[in-house]
């Protein structure tokens, strides 16, 4: 079995569990439409194969083996334009399931990293920059990063200026159930985040910012082997960027947000896969 079939069997076991779709069938029917897991796998492998909407159906036209993974033939596959549709229909919360579900095909540690990065929103042109005012360059992504699997756990995007410690909070509580510690920098220094975290039963490992001998006393006490492990998030950061690009395609803020996750989505099966 191929890579890349290996990896649209386990995308499509996946979507079916976060669409609800076993058992149904992926061509229209009637007055339907495509199931909503053959249209979600086909976004994953489009992200899989870094094409456009356009490039990624015409290629995968010619590998009947794997629209049979997905229960389409050669002649029925959906138009550039369903999947453009369809981006726009499907919820971010269906995304942000299917992340946790291929999060659990991982052995979790409890101990996650949690860092933040920028991707580049100019792949438009000038043009379209000028004509819809698109003026943010940068799209920043905070994410949490299961240190054991190298597993993306969770993730937030945003075009305006949040400080870390709001977002590093806001992510920390959607998660707090299932920590026993989080590592993060210094960009994280927040007595609160750690109060909060404390509270929740999770245990902070967040350096302070040197000002005061006490500062350096409370950094000599941290666990220095599981706090090495942060830049684990770096590093899964890394591997996403080299593997699928530091760029979104997408033009508006909420596609942008999505094909983030989605990103995400493919780095977690590529790593189940491999």
């Amino acid at each position: 079995m191929t890579k890349i079939s290996h990896f649209t069997e386990r995308c499509v076991l996946i979507t079916q569990r976060v669409t609800g779709g076993r058992g149904e069938s992926a061509t229209p029917r009637g007055c339907g439409g495509f199931a909503d897991y053959a249209v979600v796998s086909l976004h994953c492998l489009r992200i899989y194969l870094e094409k456009s909407y356009r490039e990624a159906l015409d290629l995968l036209s010619e590998m009947p083996q794997i629209l049979a993974e997905i229960s389409l033939g050669k002649a029925n596959p959906p138009d550039h334009s369903t999947l453009v549709k369809a981006f726009d229909r499907i919820k971010m919360a269906v995304w942000r399931v299917l992340l946790r579900l291929l999060a659990q095909l991982h052995e979790s540690s409890g101990h996650p990293a949690m860092d933040a990065t920028f991707f580049n929103r100019e792949n438009a042109s000038k043009h379209y920059c000028r004509r819809t005012n698109y003026r943010v360059q940068t799209l920043k992504t905070t994410a949490f990063v299961d240190t054991a699997p190298q597993a993306v756990l969770d993730v937030h995007c945003t075009t305006g200026k949040r400080h870390d410690t709001q977002l590093g909070w806001q992510l920390a509580r959607r998660n707090a159930g299932e920590l026993h510690s989080l590592t993060t920098d210094k960009g994280y220094d927040w007595q609160q985040l750690r109060d909060k975290l404390r509270g929740d039963g999770v245990r902070p490992l967040i350096k302070h910012r040197e000002f005061r001998l006490l500062d350096h006393a409370h950094n000599a006490r941290i666990d220095g082997t599981l706090y090495g492990q942060r830049a684990l998030s770096e590093t899964v950061f890394s591997v996403i960027k080299r593997m699928l690009g530091d760029a979104v395609r997408a033009r508006s803020w909420y596609r942008e947000f999505r094909e983030i996750v989605l990103m995400c989505d493919v780095y977690n099966i590529k790593r189940a896969v491999s």
